[in-house]
């Protein structure tokens, strides 16, 4: 038998990052106020069960608060076929000329150049309707090309602002609702893209920002329009086979700025979210400031900015799972997993948070990168 020495990094699988959570702790509703969610408190050896508004108690004068700030399209429609089949769109991303890339549900896809009518808003008679022109992003993509299009020939955001609905998360199962489309979103989303909210960011609310602002934590936003590939599970045991969806990301120069600013002056800088995480470190490995990313990150990765992470709580199986293993320790994130389904704690997009540092050990290990 070879001898592996007890110093290698150890090589972790898909089913590493299992783990059994009651459905009943799956939030399907938003707490009553945004702050008022539960914080798992993770920075230290021994987990912390706090508040989420006592998260600037936890911050210092000179940190910088990095947020994601694209904005949740109704990104979801739905449509009949002339045969009378039904379909339903969830725009991913919106192209030039009016078209959009969207995912297609349906029993029999549409052929290439015919039209389907889609579901209006109450009350509206835009004729709104869809054309299939193929797939994206080629011949062989995931995804479809469809021109959207009414009588007004208003442009795909307007059209899915008017008549779409809030792309929930599979795992919530009411339909959308007049609180969904306000707490879907985050109360500074400014650039229209996502068709999912960037969670850790949802527990901020004008107070709590005024409250860090008071205290001399500097904020600064990054833009990654997150995809639906964000609920869809890793497949493949072998985490070096995983293929990552892409999304498109911006880090503006203000940012950047900020960022060294921070870096200067001896702050942390804390991510909202891991797809601020997900932008920050697509930047720091290619030097490309705005872009696609399909970065997977792993335990073993160097992380080059983050200090802090907000985080909510993540689907078994994820790439989300590894990033937060990645950054705070494989084993310490799955005791705080382990205390945070003991302690009922809510879990998923609407759920709670908790806030992690990263670990100090580095290692070095595989990622894809854009």
């Amino acid at each position: 038998m070879q001898s592996v020495s007890s110093s290698a990094p150890r090589a972790f699988t898909l089913s590493d990052f299992d783990f059994v959570l009651p459905p009943e702790l799956i939030a399907q509703h938003p707490a009553p106020e945004r702050s008022g969610s539960r914080l798992l408190d993770g920075t230290g050896a021994t987990p912390i069960d706090r508040i989420f508004r006592d998260l600037p108690s936890l911050l210092c004068n000179g940190d910088l608060l990095v947020f994601n700030d694209t904005k949740v399209i109704n990104a979801r429609l739905f449509g009949e076929k002339a045969t009378g089949g039904k379909l339903e769109l969830l725009v991913e991303r919106v192209l030039s000329g009016n078209q959009v890339a969207a995912h297609m549900r349906v029993s029999k896809k549409p052929e290439v150049g015919a039209t389907v009518a889609l579901v209006g808003a109450p009350g509206t008679h835009d004729n709104l309707r869809a054309t299939l022109l193929g797939r994206w992003p080629d011949a062989e993509g995931p995804l479809f090309r469809f021109v959207l299009s009414n009588d007004a020939g208003d442009d795909p955001y307007t059209l899915m602002e008017r008549h779409g609905h809030v792309p929930l998360p599979p795992y919530i199962t009411h339909t959308d609702s007049a609180e969904d489309a306000a707490r879907y979103q985050t109360v500074f989303a400014k650039n229209p893209g996502a068709v999912a909210a960037p969670t850790a960011a949802l527990h901020f609310d004008d107070a709590l920002l005024a409250a860090i602002d008071a205290m001399g934590v500097q904020r600064a936003h990054v833009t990654l329009h997150v995809g639906a590939g964000t609920f869809q599970p890793v497949k493949t045991e072998n985490l070096a086979e995983h293929q990552m969806h892409s999304e498109w990301y911006d880090v503006p120069a203000a940012t950047q700025q900020a960022i060294a600013n921070c870096r200067a002056r001896g702050g942390r800088i804390v991510a909202v979210g891991t797809t601020t995480v997900r932008t920050l470190e697509s930047w720091a490995q290619t030097g490309l400031a705005s872009g696609d990313t399909r970065i997977f990150i792993t335990p073993g990765f160097h992380f080059k900015l983050v200090d802090l992470l907000v985080t909510n709580f993540h689907l078994p199986k994820s790439s989300l799972m590894m990033l937060v293993s990645a950054f705070a320790g494989y084993e310490h994130i799955m005791a705080l997993y382990r205390h945070a389904i003991a302690g009922q704690y809510r879990f998923f997009s609407y759920g709670d948070a908790m806030l992690l540092t990263r670990q100090t050990a580095a290692t070095t290990g595989s990622i894809q990168t854009p």
